[in-house]
């Protein structure tokens, strides 16, 4: 089953689970891949791109373009369907994708979670509004610490790695709520229990 890794999701993970597209876990026979947009989305944007440095380095390059999502006509016209029905109903109730300080779900997340229903992939995102409208439309996600527990469940990852990943993604001023709350109750053997 494919797993197919946003751009946050990638950029969470990638530098630190090598190789990080490509490897095959869990009894599920689950595979984890990116699309072309990942890269496109980086590319655009000056932030991001001097913010990961190591995103075009040779290895990185190579491991993508070896094992990104290809897409055949039929996929991408069955997408542009589901994007665009997608989109339609986030825009017919914007405000319930805002709420909480969410940003809705914009054309680029709408493609991606098209992409999910149409190839059967889960997406692995940590964008809440996105996960808000793949429950409407019954699209499987995973948030970006499920996947880093059901690697570390498959023995890809172990709790070393997850404290790295967890003490990078606070350098980087990058670990979301989400993770923040999980951190002493999914993964408590790594990190103990909160304390009051």
């Amino acid at each position: 089953m494919l797993v197919l890794l946003d751009t946050n999701a990638y950029l969470r993970l990638a530098k630190r689970i090598r190789p990080a597209v490509g490897i095959n876990f869990g009894q599920k026979g689950y595979v984890l891949t990116v699309h072309k947009s990942v890269e496109d989305e980086v590319h655009r944007n000056p932030r991001l791109k001097s913010k990961y440095p190591w995103f075009d380095s040779e290895e990185f390059v190579a491991e993508r373009l070896a094992k990104q999502i290809r897409l055949s006509e039929d996929d991408k016209q069955g997408i542009a369907i589901v994007q665009s029905v997608l989109h339609g109903s986030v825009l017919s109730d914007v405000h319930r994708y805002t709420s909480g300080g969410r940003s809705p779900p914009g054309q680029t997340d709408c493609w991606l979670l098209a992409l999910g229903q149409v190839k059967s992939a889960i997406v692995v995102t940590d964008d809440l509004g996105m996960h808000e409208l793949a429950k409407d439309f019954d699209i499987a996600v995973w948030h970006g610490y499920e996947l880093l527990d059901k690697l570390r469940s498959a023995k890809v990852v172990n709790g070393t790695l997850i404290k790295e990943i967890y003490q990078a993604l606070e350098v980087n001023g990058d670990l979301t709520k989400s993770w923040q709350e999980v951190k002493h109750t999914l993964f408590v053997k790594i990190f103990g229990a909160k304390a009051e």
